[in-house]
């Protein structure tokens, strides 16, 4: 049922594209047809297959998906038509519509291997590394597998030279600007209406880390984003409302802090606190990992050398 939908809705998806006879029998698929096009459709299903031994499920998306590349590449391998040979299939995070998400630097690929193995993450490092997005691609690739059932995504509301207070509209509509990069990456990962179905049944959540307060999170996959901005005593209240069968990874910019003067950031602090604890990893990034447009690496080595670092 994973390949061939509820009511065979995958296969009946196939059935709309070609003129052959498809029928599934048990754990067996029956092709009937013209030569040429059995052939094709051969070869989807073992892209289909191939999808599925990734995912554990194939959505009419994913059918879709392999009906496009298919017809533009006549039926070449799926992974070829993605530039993915045989080495890199296992540092794939996500896939996506037309293409994938995947590790671009080495310390981006130590990311990777250390959420995999580990409950708590820590991505420390400048903007433009890939800390959030590719946060972001984990959680969504672990909802999509079912190995946890919510995303929560969560920043400090703190003042940026903004005012909160001069901001038009209701709380929540003036807390909404800080969250709106969390949104980004998601609308890049998520069709709309998919998207929107989550947030509407809180399958994704979207909150100020003020109003993780007095929760447990089971069963999750939790973010906490610019963390640098997260006091002491916020990082631990973060930190302490995962539940069982949940993970988090906390990112954050150290040379970014923008709490009032007397404020520690949590996020210095805790490299400290839980130094050498097992099943909690940090990942550093450097200017090196910047995977924005190239300007972006040559302005912080600008602002470094102004700041006379």
């Amino acid at each position: 049922m994973n390949l061939t939908g509820v009511n065979e809705e995958n296969i009946n998806e196939l059935r709309s594209h070609f003129n052959s006879t498809i029928v599934v029998r048990g754990e067996s698929v029956i092709l009937k047809g013209e030569e040429k096009e059995v052939l094709t459709l051969e070869k989807i299903f073992k892209e289909l297959v191939f999808l599925q031994s990734r995912q554990g499920k194939i959505a009419r998306d994913d059918i879709r998906l392999v009906l496009e590349l298919t017809g533009d590449n006549g039926g070449n391998n799926f992974k070829n038509n993605f530039g993915v040979n045989a080495s890199e299939i296992d540092n794939i995070i996500l896939y996506r519509k037309n293409d994938f998400i995947k590790p671009r630097t080495a310390t981006q690929t130590e990311y990777m291997k250390k959420v995999l193995d580990n409950d708590i993450v820590f991505a420390i490092g400048p903007a433009g590394t890939g800390k959030t997005y590719l946060a972001v691609a984990f959680a969504v690739s672990a909802l999509k597998s079912k190995q946890i059932s919510r995303i929560v995504l969560s920043r400090p509301a703190v003042e940026a030279g903004e005012s909160l207070g001069f901001l038009p509209g209701d709380l929540s509509e003036k807390i909404d600007p800080y969250l709106k990069p969390l949104y980004d990456a998601l609308e890049d990962m998520i069709p709309i209406e998919k998207l929107k179905s989550y947030l509407e049944k809180n399958t994704i959540e979207i909150v100020p880390l003020a109003y993780m307060r007095g929760r447990t999170l089971n069963n999750s996959f939790v973010i906490l984003d610019e963390a640098q901005n997260a006091t002491n005593v916020q990082m631990k209240m973060f930190l302490t409302r995962l539940g069982p069968n949940s993970k988090a990874i906390i990112t954050g910019d150290i040379t970014q802090i923008d709490l009032p003067g007397k404020e520690h950031s949590g996020l210095v602090q805790i490299q400290s606190v839980l130094k050498g604890i097992p099943d909690i990893e940090f990942v550093y990034f450097n200017k090196s990992d910047v995977v924005r447009h190239k300007l972006v690496k040559d302005i912080i080595d600008a602002y470094e050398r102004y700041n006379g670092i």
